[in-house]
């Protein structure tokens, strides 16, 4: 017998009662939907093929965005809108990482650290790709923040994409960048530092921070100082991976990264009452890929501290690739280029090798005959209350 798949859901569900009322809000709800998710707490339907009669259940979606199962239609959508924006050209990966040093204030900040990590590498990379000592060039790219390391501690840095070239001071032509190489970064990572450094010190000042705790200190301008000290005399880490070899390669850089969440399900080993083992990949050890054993609570407290501030936008766009300008923008550099638009069938290929379930909207084949069509013929009323929390109150939350 095929042994059950094990979700973030599975670990939740465990977690005691008092844990999960503790919680704020934010990260109630977010227990509270995992929990739910396709279930019948959330509503379905029933389908029936319409050749052997054969039935099924299908329970809705929670569409929490820090809900693992739940991406899957997300990114197919967006990825068709990013799809049909690519350049025939080199496409680089730079990453921008706030040092560890930061990740306390982070946690207390979140809204406004992770502006500020937005704003400093974004200007970093506009600022100096503009430089005639380096590209010379007005660029587009979007950027997408991840807060996690691989064992779910705190770890925020931005991944960017970034098309190899851009467009001249006049719009008369599209410069493109040396073969196999962007931008430097160590140019990147000192100017990156110098701009969140301001910039958190202007947030400062402003009195926009909040100290908390262990961080009470900062409050006082010595404590502050000292921690503006010592990230000055760190490097800021800001490295640029192998640039995609095609449209194809960025597609399925796009589906694996963008709608990502802190850990997959297919990351979880085992799940018992008191802990969790999931495994992960030791980066320092040469991408060496490891287990770790969790209790069940730190692990859900390690996972809820990447549960972002309600309506922020996790993934932002720059340059021509910037919303107000994007269309008038690629058009040029097409024409600049001479290309067309990624055709649609590269598009479907790329959608159908996601590894994150089943993408089309069409109606599915029968499971049991093969040959019908599952139709939709009942629907399921939702049975979750609608206060937070009540997934751990009501029983249906608890079924698969």
């Amino acid at each position: 017998m095929t042994k059950p798949k094990l979700e973030v859901a599975d670990v939740f569900r465990s977690l005691d009662a008092s844990f999960v009322a503790a919680l704020p809000a934010a990260q109630r709800r977010v227990v509270d939907d995992i929990v739910a998710c396709r279930t019948a707490a959330l509503g379905g339907h029933v389908e029936q093929c319409d050749q052997c009669g054969y039935r099924q259940i299908a329970y809705n979606s929670c569409r929490n965005r820090h809900c693992a199962k739940c991406q899957a239609a997300a990114r197919a959508e967006w990825m068709e809108a990013r799809a049909e924006e690519l350049l025939p050209c080199e496409y680089f990966h730079v990453v921008f990482t706030l040092p560890e040093q930061l990740s306390p204030l982070a946690l207390q900040n979140k809204r406004i650290i992770y502006n500020l990590l937005f704003k400093a590498a974004s200007e970093t990379l506009l600022e100096i790709a503009a430089d005639p000592q380096h590209l010379g060039a007005k660029i587009g790219f979007f950027a997408v923040l991840h807060t996690w390391g691989q064992t779910l501690q705190a770890h925020p840095h931005l991944h960017c994409v970034i098309p190899g070239g851009g467009l001249s001071a006049d719009n008369s032509q599209w410069i493109a960048c040396r073969p196999g190489f962007f931008l430097p970064v160590k140019v990147l990572s000192r100017l990156f530092r110098g701009k969140f450094i301001a910039y958190l010190c202007e947030a400062r000042d402003q009195g926009k921070l909040t100290y908390v705790g262990q961080l009470s200190y900062l409050a006082e301008a010595e404590g502050f100082n000292c921690l503006l000290g010592k990230l000055r005399q760190i490097e800021w880490v800001v490295y640029a991976k192998p640039p995609f070899g095609g449209p194809e390669q960025v597609l399925k850089y796009l589906a694996r990264y963008t709608h990502r969440v802190a850990i997959s399900n297919g990351r979880l080993l085992e799940i018992t009452d008191n802990e969790v083992t999931f495994s992960y990949k030791d980066y320092a050890a040469g991408n060496v890929t490891k287990t770790m054993t969790l209790e069940v609570s730190e692990f859900a407290r390690r996972f809820l501290l990447h549960v972002l501030p309600r309506g922020f936008v996790r993934i932002r766009y720059y340059g021509f690739l910037a919303n107000s300008c994007r269309t008038k923008k690629l058009d040029l550099c097409r024409r600049l280029l001479s290309a067309d638009k990624t055709e649609p069938e590269l598009i479907n290929q790329v959608q159908m090798d996601s590894d994150q379930g089943d993408l089309s909207t069409a109606p599915k084949p029968c499971p049991n005959c093969k040959q019908g069509k599952m139709v939709i013929v009942e629907k399921i009323v939702r049975s979750r209350q609608t206060d937070v929390g009540a997934a751990f109150s009501h029983p249906a939350a608890n079924t698969s």
